[in-house]
């Protein structure tokens, strides 16, 4: 029997209501049968302080980073925030790329933007693929699902109403499980870096 694909999925939002949070339950609901996802939240997770690094990375970190080294490939649901990516975000990633361990290296990564405004997140998802690619993630480039007016395709409970938005994340699952298939992938010299001290 050929062993189902992890992906882990984490929004950028903090709000309980978010779209982005329903977002990722509406894929989860789509993967592709070869598939299992979990949907990590990001809110216990501090602010990376490299004198909390040096005292012993915090369990909440370490447990982060497991979870990330378990998975096949990931998927972020983010809105956007002033043009760029939310700080919970960037910090859960900033924690991924730090230490000998890289466990986002090689990986591949689907991305889904939802906002209520009419670009639905597209400088985010430039500016995410930019920082990602650093981090050594493989970034899926098609299908793109930014997800427009957002307010309009999801009911009160938080419902993917939305055929086309269904179809459109289901297109992606199945390109980024298809990815995943193949295993990760060796990052170049220029990939997996982290801060110089």
């Amino acid at each position: 029997m050929t062993k189902k694909i992890k992906v882990l999925g984490f929004a950028g939002s903090l709000r309980e209501k978010s779209y982005n949070k329903a977002a990722l339950r509406a894929a989860a609901e789509l993967l592709p049968e070869s598939a299992e996802m979990e949907i990590l939240d990001l809110s216990s997770i501090p602010f990376f302080n490299e004198d909390l690094e040096v005292q012993g990375v915090p369990q909440i970190v370490a447990d982060f980073k497991e979870k990330l080294a378990a998975a096949d490939a990931f998927l972020i649901s983010t809105p956007e925030y002033n043009y760029s990516i939310p700080p919970v975000l960037k910090n859960a990633l900033d924690w991924a790329s730090r230490g000998t361990e890289l466990p986002l290296s090689g990986k591949s990564l689907a991305i889904m933007t939802a906002t209520s405004g009419a670009l639905g997140g597209a400088h985010v998802q430039y500016h995410l693929r930019q920082v990602c690619g650093s981090v050594g993630l493989k970034n899926l480039t098609n299908p793109k699902v930014l997800i427009t007016s957002a307010d309009k395709k999801f009911n009160q409970e938080g419902k993917l109403t939305d055929d086309l938005t269904k179809k459109s994340i289901a297109k992606l699952l199945q390109a980024l499980v298809d990815k995943a298939q193949e295993g990760p992938v060796a990052p170049n010299a220029a990939n997996g870096l982290s801060y110089a001290r």
